[in-house]
Formats: C-alpha cells, structure tokens, sequence
C-alpha cells in the first residue's frame, strides 16, 4: 500500500477546513440527546482518567489542539483536522511542532483561551511539573517531550528529544483535550470547565450527567443539540429496557455486544445498528513481579490455556474477532492480519496448547497432586463477569484451580494500579490506532498502565526505533516485529477484540462511531431528525 510522507501529510492536514462539510442533510437545531453510561465515572477528569464512563460525557466539553475528523471513521494521520490549533508546522528536522493557536476562543468562563493553557495541560500530563495530578495514565505519551515553549498568547512549540511523526496523533486522542490553567485540577475532578460545544450544567451521582449548549462556541452554528443527558444505568436489563421503551435515543458506544444486540434487535423497536470492529479488547493481565508469575512458565500456560474460538464463539455469540497488542488489520492500519495472528502463541489448536500448557505447569512443579491455585480478578459487572467465569474454566482444564474474585467498579482502577492481582480479566482499548499511544503506555517499563509491569529494555529501544521512523513501509514492519515479540512474551495476553454494534435510532444524525472509539463523541455535529 502505498502511503505519502508523514510530514508532507500533516502540513497538507493544516490547511483551513469547513467544519460540517461531509453533512447533506438540512440539520435541525434543538432537541436533547438522551443516552446513558453504566457507572459513576471515577472522576470527571478526562487526563486523570482511564475510563470511558469520564471520556465519553466529558469530551463533548472540551477540545483538543487538533482532532480526528469526525467522519473519517478509520483515523490516520492524514485524517488529522485543526481544532484550537488552526495550523503548525514541523521544524528542526521534525524535533520541533509548533502551533498557531485560534484567537476569540473564551473558556465557558469567559477567559480567554491562550498558549499558557497549552503549556500547563502538557507540562502536567508529562509530568514535568506537579500541580495537583493524582494520576497521570498517559504520561508515556509524551515522554519525548524535552519543552514546551510559548510564543504570546497563540504560538506554542513542543520541542522534541528526537523526530516523532505520530504526536500530532497523540495530540487528537479524545484523552489529551486542553485544560484551563486556571482552574485547579482538584476543581476538574467534581467539575468541568472547556471551550467545547457544551459546557456541564448539572452531575448527580447515580443518576445523571447533563450539558448544554455552549451558545458562545468558536465553531459558529455548532453544536445543533441544545444538550445532552447521560443517564447513569447500572445493569444491563435497565439498560436495554430504556432503549426499547424509547425512554433513550443512543446507547452507551460499548455496551452494545452481539448478545444485547440481538436482544434489542429482538424487540423489534425500530433501533438502528452500526456493526463495526472497535478497539476494545478483553485482555488477561498477568502480575509478572508477584509469584506464583514471575516464572515465564506460568505465564505461557496461562495464555496456552485460554483459547479464543472459545471465548469469541460462547461469552460474545460470534461478535469479537481475534488480535493481539494494535486493532487487527483491516480495520486497524498497523495490527496484524488475522493470518499472522493465527501463528501466535495461544492461537491455532487448543488442545494442543493445552497439552503445552500441562507440560509447563508440570516442569514447574504443577500437577494434579499439586495444583496452582490463583484469584481470578475482575470488575463487578456483567460484561467481565462473564468472561471471567469462562477463563476459571479454561484454566480448569489444564489443572489451575481458580475463582473469581469481583471488585467494585469504582475501586477497579486503584487495584490495577496497586498491582492487587495475581490474574485478571480485564478489558481496556487502543486509544488510538498509532503504535506510539499503545506501546509505551501498556508495555513500556514503569508505566502506570503497564498493568503486568512487564519490562523488556532491549525491545523498548525498539519503541523509539519504530516512533521515529517517516516511511510507512519501515515502520509498519517493526511495528509488527514488536507486536510479536510481545505476545511471545506474554506481556498481556489478547483474547479477543468486540465487535460493537452502536444502537441509535434512526433519528439521531451523525452518530457516527469510529474505530477507536474514545475519539469520536464530541457531539457537534450530531443532531436529532424529529
């Protein structure tokens, strides 16, 4: 496939655009969008945050320097639009971004927006200063980042420690929005204060979160919607009983599984569905500095044990496909194609690796007289639970005796954080398809999110020798050295990545879900046909 220059790419990307264009319908302005989350977000923080219970009501609030356009549903570089940046450029031979910020944008307060927010949202989320961030989930990202300097009140420079193409996409995520210097972190936990279409009006736990229209808005005619409610809907029946009852317009972007799929589809309500492979993966973490798992033997039989037929054909009913460490190609631009993933470790034919797996155990000391016991972690709910449980028996089979251990949502990101596990059953996603955002976050040594703390030097060299790289072509073929590498290590053993299937009715325009799924609901443009 033949790809352009990455830099000649994202100076064409700077270039003025109309926001709205790719819309041919008559819009109508008004209407409030209901849709619902299924827990309290942790923190209504967005970079403190890991959870799309925050990013997904809050994005609508905020905005980024740049942004994936909202109708590309496949995010490259070469989809990249200006946001509060409205052009930049790269200089120093691709060391140095600098921005050119827009003018007249005001925060919901009324200040106004200016370089030195920009200098303090990333001085924080690199951690080169210490303001009052509890947690910083996305510091990997950034760590190439030597300075950022500012220039008056609308240029900024991020001065690099060497040439990274891909932090203009890292830039876009739905996680890296600009944060007000003003308003201290400690507020931004219980509040909210952007520059986004909408701004927040009223969040009341266990019930609701609502946000209104911003009427001062840089974007002019945006967003359609005078606001929007996310209603706080815990189980899955409740879930599925406001949508068909029409008491919601849209559902929450990952809860509709192939199994609720076909219960909604089965009511025959009217509701719309998008298929799309997203990037949500259930994953297993295995604790790689606690025994019994700091012995690699372990590990492999571990990931041996599960087969992902199993998992894709009995927990999700056929609607999740096979992956590893990047969303599988095609949807994804740098995965693996479903053939190579087939010759990994764990994939191919189980009863043969489960045999693998009983040798392993045995050569460690395991067997039938002597069984490995281990807690299975997980969070309380029904979408883990239930992977959990399959994963008790699968390990069952080749001689570890396990339980589930279920935790409270709310605290699930504490235990991760703690390494409180011996394994888990956990789900997490690429926040963006750009191996720069997923291997040194999950997979770099020290990183927060690096859940198994699993830590390899010599390939982590590999990281930076892929992020610096301008030819597609070479990158793409480290890239896919070191996905390999990494599940040959059992750094976090991949299961499965679901198949979501977006249900709206038909009535909500420009719902528009993309692969990477934290990236795609700031709600501008989004309207209601009734």
């Amino acid at each position: 496939m033949r790809r352009s220059n990455p830099w000649a790419a994202l100076l064409m990307a700077a270039v003025a655009f109309t926001f709205g264009s790719a819309t041919a319908l008559a819009q109508k302005y008004g209407g409030v969008l209901r849709t619902f989350i299924d827990s309290n977000p942790p923190s209504l923080s967005i970079h403190e945050s890991t959870w799309p219970t925050t990013s997904f009501p809050m994005d609508p609030v905020y905005n980024n320097l740049v942004w994936f356009d909202p109708f590309t549903v496949k995010e490259s570089l070469d989809s990249l639009q200006p946001d509060l940046a409205e052009s930049w450029v790269w200089g120093n031979g691709g060391k140095h971004l600098t921005l050119k910020l827009r003018e007249g944008v005001h925060w919901h307060d009324g200040r106004p927006f200016t370089s030195k927010d920009v200098k303090h949202t990333f001085d924080n989320v690199r951690g080169a200063v210490r303001s009052g961030f509890k947690l910083i989930p996305r510091q990997p990202w950034f760590a190439n980042v030597a300075e950022i300097v500012t220039r008056g009140d609308h240029e900024v420079t991020f001065q690099l420690k060497r040439p990274q193409p891909s932090l203009l996409a890292m830039l876009a995520a739905g996680w890296s929005v600009v944060y007000p210097a003003h308003v201290s972190p400690a507020e931004l936990r219980i509040t909210a204060m952007g520059t986004g279409p909408f701004r927040l009006s009223r969040y009341e736990r266990d019930k609701v979160i609502e946000i209104a229209r911003n009427t001062d808005y840089y974007v002019k005619g945006r967003p359609y919607l005078d606001g929007i409610q996310f209603y706080i809907l815990k189980a899955r029946g409740t879930q599925n009983a406001a949508l068909i009852g029409k008491q919601m317009d849209a559902a929450y972007p990952s809860q509709t599984t192939r199994p609720v799929y076909e219960q909604l589809k089965a009511a025959n309500v009217g509701l719309a569905f998008i298929e799309k492979v997203a990037n949500g993966t259930l994953n297993v973490l295995v604790n790689a500095k606690r025994p019994p798992f700091n012995d690699l033997r372990l590990r492999q039989a571990v990931n041996l044990a599960m087969d992902r037929n199993s998992v894709i054909r009995s927990v999700y009913q056929g609607g999740a496909r096979p992956g590893s460490s990047l969303i599988p190609a095609p949807e994804g631009v740098w995965g693996l194609t479903p053939e190579q993933i087939q010759t990994l470790p764990g994939y191919g034919d189980p009863a043969a690796n489960k045999a693998e797996s009983r040798r392993l155990l045995a050569e460690a000391g395991f067997g039938p007289e002597n069984p490995l016991r281990v807690i299975v972690s997980t969070r309380g709910s029904d979408a883990y639970v239930q992977p959990a449980v399959w994963a008790v028996a699968e390990l069952k089979a080749v001689g570890i005796v396990s339980e589930v251990k279920q935790i409270d949502p709310i605290n699930w990101a504490n235990l991760l954080s703690r390494r409180d596990y011996q394994l888990a059953i956990n789900a997490t996603a690429v926040a963006i398809d750009d191996p720069d955002a997923a291997f040194y976050e999950n997979f770099s040594c020290g990183s927060i999110r690096n859940y198994s703390d699993y830590c390899n030097p010599e390939l982590q060299q590999k990281f930076d020798e892929q992020s610096m790289q301008t030819d597609f072509a070479t990158r793409h073929k480290l890239v896919q050295e070191i996905d390999v590498q990494l599940q040959r290590d059992v750094a976090r053993p991949y299961l499965a990545y679901r198949v979501y299937f977006y249900a709206h009715f038909p009535y909500v325009k420009n719902w528009i879900p993309h692969v990477s799924t934290y990236n795609a609901w700031r709600m501008a443009d989004v309207w209601l046909d009734k």
